[in-house]
């Protein structure tokens, strides 16, 4: 039976774009696969723990050398992991918040380095590439070749590298502009970013389309 793992972090609620994304997808998913299963993280309602100094060094320890701490950090990580493993497809949003991806994210991705479960020991072969990922991404400025602003979204080319050591590899739908709507200053900009969400949209319409599941 097909799963999937569907992983919202906007803090915007209804008013978010990655959030519509997300949902939009996993709907065109069950519709590809009835009869799949699916597993549900808000991280923006539900935050991960980030790593600090009592926790962040569990990955790096046998077990018999962790505190308590550790201990519940590092079941936090297998069970993410597992998470992934459990999935064919991993849907995940990713709003651009100051440039760069919510902060709740990047632990979510702390975690999942696990040398001995995601990777190996070196970090030279990952172990979650059989998994399908799709990130849905939203932000609220343009950053295109060739906007003033082009080259200033640092989620986007940072989390390929982030996932490496995993055998992830995302695949982005991105929508952008997506402030044009409530920014007085990028009122001119609005057919722009209907064009966008358009086009992402449409996208996320093709992602499945044809699939037979077994």
């Amino acid at each position: 039976m097909s799963h999937l793992l569907h992983i919202d972090t906007s803090i915007q609620g209804d008013k978010s774009v990655s959030r519509r994304l997300t949902a939009r997808a996993a709907g065109r998913w069950r519709d590809a696969h009835p009869g799949g299963t699916t597993t549900y993280r808000d991280l923006g309602a539900d935050p991960i723990p980030h790593f600090d100094a009592a926790t962040g060094t569990a990955r790096m320890l046998p077990s018999e050398q962790r505190t308590p701490a550790q201990q519940a950090s590092y079941a936090l990580s297998l069970e993410l992991v597992g998470e992934i493993q459990a999935a064919d497809t991993v849907l995940l949003g990713l709003p651009l918040y100051n440039f760069g991806p919510p902060s709740t994210v990047k632990a979510w991705v702390d975690h999942l380095i696990v040398p001995g479960v995601s990777t190996s020991a070196g970090g030279t072969e990952g172990f979650l590439g059989d998994t399908e990922l799709i990130v849905l991404a939203a932000r609220g400025g343009g950053y295109v070749a060739g906007a003033p602003r082009e080259g200033w979204d640092h989620a986007e080319p940072w989390l390929p590298h982030a996932l490496t050591a995993t055998g992830l590899e995302p695949r982005f739908i991105t929508a952008e502009l997506t402030l044009a709507d409530v920014v007085p200053a990028m009122a001119e900009l609005k057919p722009l970013a209907a064009e966008s969400l358009a086009a992402a949209e449409a996208e996320v319409d093709r992602l499945w389309a044809g699939v037979v599941a077994v």
